[in-house]
């Protein structure tokens, strides 16, 4: 059996999704327009100026690209931000990169994250896009030889086409997403 990537799996969504979705044309079927990684620079950035140059290191050499810095939209006394102020960063991968950076994160990096059960159903949002949210940078295998005092979080938001989210669910299994059994999800609430 063939290893396929997620390119090649995306280009089938339309034969294996027609039946289930009624699909006439393989423009309808869903495909992922971007992927964002993001970070937030957090509290730290106030007292260590170089925390910034380095979360923005760090997001760049996961994402295969340098990062954009997001600055804060209004000013807020009580979080100390003023507006403009870069409060985090953002990489946004279209193409040839989205596709290799999303087969290094299920291949690579999901794998190796602690405790790992799968992705909850409910990070599927209503207009058919998945955010999932890391709490340590450090499963990225480029990153895996750093300091464990300077771990952060990122998110990691696949935008589709899908219409819905029931659509998006389908696609993003086919895809090779690994999501959490029902019956664990059940059990939870």
């Amino acid at each position: 059996m063939k290893y396929k990537t997620v390119a090649e799996k995306e280009k089938e969504a339309f034969s294996k999704m027609k039946g289930e979705f009624g699909y006439t044309s393989p423009m309808e079927a869903p495909r992922i327009m971007k992927v964002v990684v993001s970070s937030g620079t957090g509290t730290q950035a106030k007292r260590d100026k170089k925390r910034n140059d380095f979360i923005a290191e760090r997001v760049g050499r996961i994402a295969g690209q340098k990062p954009a810095p997001r600055g804060a939209k209004k000013a807020i006394a009580s979080f100390k931000t003023r507006e403009g102020e870069t409060i985090g960063y953002a990489a946004t991968l279209r193409g040839a990169r989205m596709h290799g950076f999303l087969e290094k994160f299920l291949n690579v990096a999901l794998p190796r994250t602690k405790d790992f059960k799968g992705v909850s159903k409910r990070a599927v949002d209503d207009m058919g896009n998945l955010t999932i949210g890391i709490k340590e940078h450090t499963i990225f295998p480029e990153t895996a030889d750093e300091d464990l005092k300077d771990v952060f979080g990122l998110a990691v938001s696949v935008v589709t086409t899908a219409r819905n989210k029931k659509e998006a669910e389908a696609f993003f299994s086919h895809l090779g997403f690994p999501f959490k059994k029902e019956e664990e999800v059940k059990g939870k609430r």
